[in-house]
């Protein structure tokens, strides 16, 4: 019969059997379920596609670590299974922990880096001095991150009258380093700022690669506009960082770069307002003194002993001046006179009556001609009325003559070929009218 176990005993078989073949593994896996607890202990799933395995580190491994874990990473494990009879299930205890693809980051970082530095692009010579009074500063970086407060926190506390253009990227992720050397490309296409500040928060290596790219480093290199690098926190180096004309620890220190002339200058004139004002202070006591001892001066004490020679000038200026006034004025009024005389003269009403004299003569001539000729016409316009007295046909009716009319249309008969047997014609004499019939035509 087989023997019963409780379940203390099998557990602790199963232990005991299990630990020693999973003494020291190593375990590729993505984190999952990640946990922190109060005590500082580390508890997550390493899973991959088909399965899944508890594992915890503890604070005294978990101080090793180059960065926070985090849910999605792929990491190495090296440590033990452990089986943890309380809950019935096994675990890895983790003494060690990698990321995965960081040794490779690592050597592509390097060959970049020796790449870059035989092509002289880390050389001190060809950095661009940062322009001291800055009129545009250009950032580029995430638009929802805390880099571009804390750049407009240290810029509005230092210098309040500053003029920032974000043009806002990806700082990590695919395609993040196409967005950034596009970005310093457009500022320098069309030349929208004075110095650029190109950077992001702290983070591991994989957050900060975007910034180790080729790509980044050679739109950093070839850009006419001052660059200064402020990626992640004063312990982390990226290509950016070299390549860059100044490299800030910290996005806050970069802003605080790209403005220290200006608060220099800012701060010398604030001093030197404050000497300016003693040194003024200074002059006006010393004046005051000097005026005041003016002012006890006998000449000064009565100012009348120095401008009484000046008031008599004045009045013997002034009777100069109303005598010559005087005589001005005379020889004004005689002019004034010959002209009144002048103007009389010329007056339209006096050159009127002297015309009408001379033209009186004309005007008894062309009467007299005007009469002579009137009467010329007069005598000229008699004869013409007796003369159309004399031929008015009411006249020679008077002498025995008639007129015939046609009595359809009332047209005068001139010739006995206008007329016809038994046609009605009308006859006029001096003194009336008669309706005749043609009873016969003579020729």
């Amino acid at each position: 019969m087989d023997q019963i176990l409780t379940v203390s005993a099998l557990t602790s078989e199963i232990k005991k059997r299990l630990e020693p073949h999973f003494a020291s593994i190593q375990v590729k896996g993505e984190i999952s379920n990640f946990k922190e607890q109060a005590s500082g202990h580390l508890y997550f799933t390493l899973k991959d596609q088909e399965a899944q395995i508890s594992a915890v580190l503890f604070r005294g491994n978990a101080r090793d670590l180059s960065r926070p874990l985090k849910n999605g990473d792929q990491v190495i494990v090296q440590g033990e299974i452990s089986v943890y009879p309380p809950r019935g299930y096994y675990q890895i205890i983790v003494r060690k922990l990698s990321y995965v693809g960081v040794g490779q980051l690592l050597m592509q970082l390097h060959e970049l880096k020796l790449k870059l530095g035989s092509l002289g692009w880390f050389e001190k010579g060809r950095k661009k001095p940062l322009p001291k009074f800055p009129k545009v500063i250009g950032v580029v970086t995430s638009a929802t991150g805390s880099v571009i407060q804390d750049i407009l926190h240290i810029l509005s506390r230092r210098f309040s009258g500053f003029h920032l253009i974000l043009n806002p990227v990806k700082v990590q992720g695919e395609g993040a380093a196409e967005e950034i050397a596009k970005a310093i490309e457009q500022f320098n296409r069309y030349n929208l700022a004075d110095v650029l500040i190109v950077g992001r928060g702290g983070g591991s290596l994989e957050d900060l690669w975007a910034f180790n790219e080729e790509k980044v480093a050679s739109a950093i290199y070839h850009s006419k506009i001052p660059v200064i690098s402020a990626v992640g926190h004063e312990t982390d180096f990226c290509i950016a960082d070299f390549v860059a004309d100044v490299r800030a620890p910290t996005p806050s220190a970069a802003a605080e770069i790209a403005t220290s002339e200006t608060a220099q200058q800012l701060q010398f004139l604030k001093q030197s307002a404050v000497r300016l004002k003693e040194i003024l202070l200074t002059r006006l006591r010393h004046h005051r003194k000097q005026l005041e001892n003016l002012c006890r001066h006998p000449h000064l004490a009565s100012p009348l002993t120095i401008i009484e020679p000046h008031l008599q000038r004045i009045d013997d200026l002034r009777s100069d001046l109303n005598l010559a006034v005087k005589r001005n004025l005379s020889e004004k009024a005689l002019q004034l006179a010959s002209l009144k005389k002048q103007t009389i003269l010329l007056k339209p009403s006096s050159q009127i009556g002297v015309l009408k004299q001379k033209l009186e003569p004309f005007r008894k001539q062309l009467d007299q001609r005007l009469r002579e000729s009137i009467q010329q016409k007069k005598q000229k316009l008699c004869q013409l009325v007796s003369h159309l007295k004399g031929i008015d046909p009411k006249n020679l009716l008077t002498k025995g003559y008639c007129i015939l009319f046609q009595e359809k249309n009332d047209s005068v008969i001139l010739s006995t070929s206008e007329l016809a047997l038994e046609d009605r014609v009308r006859l006029k004499l001096h003194d009336g009218k008669a309706l005749l019939t043609v009873s016969e035509i003579l020729k």
